[in-house]
């Protein structure tokens, strides 16, 4: 089996050649790349937690230090300024050694400010990339070539192709959050609160909440129903009746992006009605493939939502294409199917349809469909369908010329549960889609 280092060694090799590409193509020599700076909080001394360029560890596994500098040109051997000062108030990060440092020339930065007398003089043909573009003309980029859209249109396209390199980071980030999903369930189990719930899933994962990708969303009941939720009540509700935890993990960077729906009796309607859903995104998930639309997949998504509905007697009197044709699936799964993953939770491109940045929107009548792309082996994507009960969404279908296909008594009495989700997060290659999720038996 391949070692992280040798897989480490092929992946600088292809971002080296997509350098080389990128800087032709543009009339560019090389391409500075900034790893960020902490923001600090308005009218106060204290910064907001740092979150790193994630163009930045595409090539470097340092996920926590400001300030530092990648001089890449595709052909010589990448320059790191590594940001390491002399400072007793805060804790200090030495020199990186480990199995990727000696494929860089690097030099210690002491000072911030440094920087500007370490870089080459000629600056005239170098790209920033980078969340500091004021810093950048300081430091006498042009304007033309801070955060060039073109150059950046490249870079994100091809990052949705993930090297081996890649693949084993984030098989490692499902790992520990499969951990952290597993002690979230034994103490929903055991009657915690949302707030302890979500303490016992960092516990597990050895993450802090300023270390998670994205916030945890632990949510009990009700709360399922708010998407993004993530208040975190301290006390567990009079009856617990369900849970839902949509939280992930990082590894070098990389992210795991996880979700799970439980109920609290396993006889009742809605315990089945998980289980039902868990079996549908399985099927969906075996007939992915590369070289189709992820469109065409989420369309798919609604017709067994469709299905779904019919068969609890939610909707009837009406056909499961109609169903999908007029809309009436759209409350109860009113998010896309999925996303591109990687080193965002959202990664980059997830609309563009080539290196040049060709957009294709997501139809009108999915408006939150967070990719379009033709798929592609290596890309790593989420399968998470829903099916909510939201009173908003519901509102308008309780009158008009389809109200009375929906069963509201029985919709109603699942109100209480909020609803579920139920995420996977897939890779797809030329013949298979690997699911790095049930891979380690995440029920």
């Amino acid at each position: 089996m391949a070692t992280l280092a040798s897989l480490y060694n092929d992946h600088l090799a292809e971002w080296q050649k997509r350098t080389r590409e990128v800087l032709k193509r543009h009339a560019l020599d090389a391409l500075l790349i900034h790893s960020g700076e902490l923001q600090k909080v308005f009218r106060d001394d204290r910064s907001y937690p740092f979150k790193v360029n994630v163009n930045f560890i595409a090539w470097v596994p340092i996920t926590a230090v400001p300030n530092c500098w990648l001089w890449v040109d595709g052909v010589n051997k990448p320059k790191l300024w590594f940001y390491s000062p002399i400072d007793y108030w805060h804790s200090v990060e030495s020199l990186p050694d480990s199995f990727w440092s000696a494929s860089f020339e690097m030099m210690r930065l002491a000072n911030a400010d440094d920087i500007a007398q370490q870089l080459p003089a000629q600056r005239g043909r170098v790209g920033y990339i980078g969340y500091a573009p004021q810093r950048a003309r300081d430091l006498g980029i042009v304007s033309e070539n801070v955060n060039p859209q073109a150059v950046l249109n490249y870079l994100d396209f091809h990052r949705s192709i993930k090297t081996g390199y890649e693949l084993a980071c984030m098989r490692e980030a499902q790992k520990t959050a499969v951990m952290g999903h597993r002690a979230a369930h034994e103490a929903f189990l055991s009657g915690m609160s949302e707030f302890d719930i979500n303490l016992a899933y960092l516990t597990a994962t050895g993450h802090r909440d300023t270390d998670v990708p994205y916030d945890n969303i632990v949510a009990l009941n009700e709360h399922a129903s708010v998407l993004h939720y993530t208040k975190l009540d301290h006390q567990p509700p009079a009856e617990t009746l369900s849970f839902l935890i949509d939280a992930g993990a990082e590894y070098n960077g990389y992210v795991a992006d996880l979700t799970r729906t439980y109920a609290v009796h396993g006889s009742s309607e809605f315990a089945c009605l998980v289980k039902d859903l868990n079996n549908e995104q399985l099927a969906l998930i075996a007939t992915v493939k590369a070289g189709m639309h992820y469109t065409d997949y989420h369309v798919q998504m609604h017709q067994r939502i469709a299905k779904l509905l019919k068969s609890y007697q939610l909707v009837s009197g009406i056909s499961e294409d109609t169903m999908v044709e007029q809309g009436l699936t759209t409350p109860f799964l009113p998010h896309g199917l999925g996303h591109l993953l990687g080193l965002q939770v959202h990664d980059a491109a997830g609309f563009m349809q080539d290196e040049h940045g060709t957009h294709l929107a997501a139809p009108s009548k999915y408006p939150f469909l967070r990719c379009t792309r033709v798929l592609q082996p290596g890309m790593v994507l989420t399968i998470e369908p829903g099916l909510y009960f939201i009173e908003s969404l519901l509102a308008p279908w309780r009158s008009g010329e389809f109200s009375r296909h929906f069963a509201w008594d029985r919709i109603n009495a699942l109100k209480p549960y909020g609803g579920i989700r139920i995420e996977d997060n897939i890779v797809i290659h030329e013949q298979r889609i690997e699911n790095m999720t049930r891979d380690l038996n995440l029920a």
